[in-house]
Formats: structure tokens, sequence, C-alpha cells
């Protein structure tokens, strides 16, 4: 397949960038810093925080998906997520890509945005501890972060595009193993954490299982 990866140099970029291409898969990168690549693949230089529309359409036309590993590293970066969801969108639609799939985080389901402005307070999929105590905290800690994925979603919510959200809890450094769970539209029971190989390897799976488009898709291992 012809795969854009968007921010393949951050932790979950860099996962999909490596399974990509031990796959075989030909890839175009969407970086701001090419020299930081881990694999000698087609770079595209662009800041997705305010991209050049022309740039992005020359990046992703002809692919047949664009996977994003898109988020804030900071809050002072927070707003990067949408934004650049937003112009990747409008590359996409010009240029004929319909499928992508981003990753999101766990909790995003009950936070607030402009497209979802009273979600539900709970994650069905989620026990009493972590609705009542692990996610109120985190999401009080990570507030600007959470805004900005939240409405990433919107954003695909609203378009023309083949969408899948993957939505991990608290992400690790550890190896792939492919042994996790899965669960649409919901988090998982007991699910707290999530190796950034792992969920790489979910983001490339679903690329082959078209009934995973419009949903979101919790993992945890």
């Amino acid at each position: 397949m012809k795969i854009v990866i968007l921010a393949a140099t951050g932790g979950i970029g860099r996962e999909l960038l490596d399974q990509a291409f031990a796959a075989g898969h030909e890839v175009t990168a969407v970086v701001r810093s090419p020299d930081r690549l881990s694999r000698p693949v087609r770079a595209v230089r662009a800041d997705l925080a305010d991209a050049d529309p022309a740039v992005l359409e020359s990046a992703v036309a002809g692919a047949d998906a664009v996977l994003s590993g898109l988020g804030a590293r900071s809050s002072a970066e927070a707003g990067v997520a949408w934004r650049g969801t937003r112009a990747v969108s409008s590359a996409m639609t010009a240029t004929g890509v319909r499928r992508i799939v981003v990753v999101s985080a766990a909790p995003i389901g009950t936070v607030a945005s402009p497209g979802r402005p009273n979600p539900p307070r709970r994650d069905p999929g989620d026990g009493f501890l972590m609705s009542r105590l692990a996610t109120p905290i985190v999401r009080a800690a990570l507030r600007k972060h959470y805004a900005d994925l939240a409405r990433m979603e919107d954003v695909l919510r609203a378009g023309p595009l083949d969408w899948t959200v993957v939505r991990p809890p608290r992400l690790t450094d550890k190896p792939l193993t492919a042994d996790y769970r899965t669960a649409y539209d919901r988090n998982i029971r007991g699910g707290a954490f999530a190796s950034r190989a792992d969920v790489a390897h979910l983001m490339l799976r679903v690329l082959g299982e078209p009934e995973s488009v419009g949903h979101t898709v919790g993992i945890a291992g």
C-alpha cells in the first residue's frame, strides 16, 4: 500500500514508520525534521500546525491511506492535532484520498468539544475506579491536550473521509506483542496501558478492516 504517515518522528509515528517499512509498504513521511527519520522513505517537510495546503496535497496525492500520530508534546503545542487533521483532511479531499486512521486517547469520549458539547459522563467500557477516579484526574491534568484531541475527532466526524480513531490508555515503550484487546466505540475494561508499538500495529491492521470505518477503537494490553 501507499501510506502517508503524519508526525513520523514522534512516539507513535516512529513505530508506524518502522512497522510499515518492514511490511513493505511504500511510505511518505510528513515531518518537521526529515533528518530525524529512522528509515529511508520519501519525506515531505511540513509543520502541521500551520501547513501549506499545496505541500500537503503533494504529500497525500495517490496514497491509499493516511496514518496520523499527531499530538501535542506540551501544553504550548496544544492545537496541532485538530489543526493538522483539518489541513490534511482538506488535502485528502482535494486529491481524492479517503482513508485515514488517527490516534487519540481513551478519555476523549467523555471530553466536551464544539461538535459534542454534551458527551457521556462515562465511557461504557470503563469500570468504577477508572470512570470516577482515574479518568477525571488525568483529564484535568491534560485538559489542553484532550481538548485538542476532542476537536480533532470533531473534524473527522464532520468531514467526508473514511476515518477510524484509535483510543489508547496510558502509552508505554514496551515492545510489540500484537497481543492486545480491542473494542469498538468503547474503552477496554481494566485496560490501563498499551504500548506504542501495539497501537501502531492496530492502526496498520484496521486499514484492512472496512468495518472499522466511522468508529473509535479502544485498545489495551
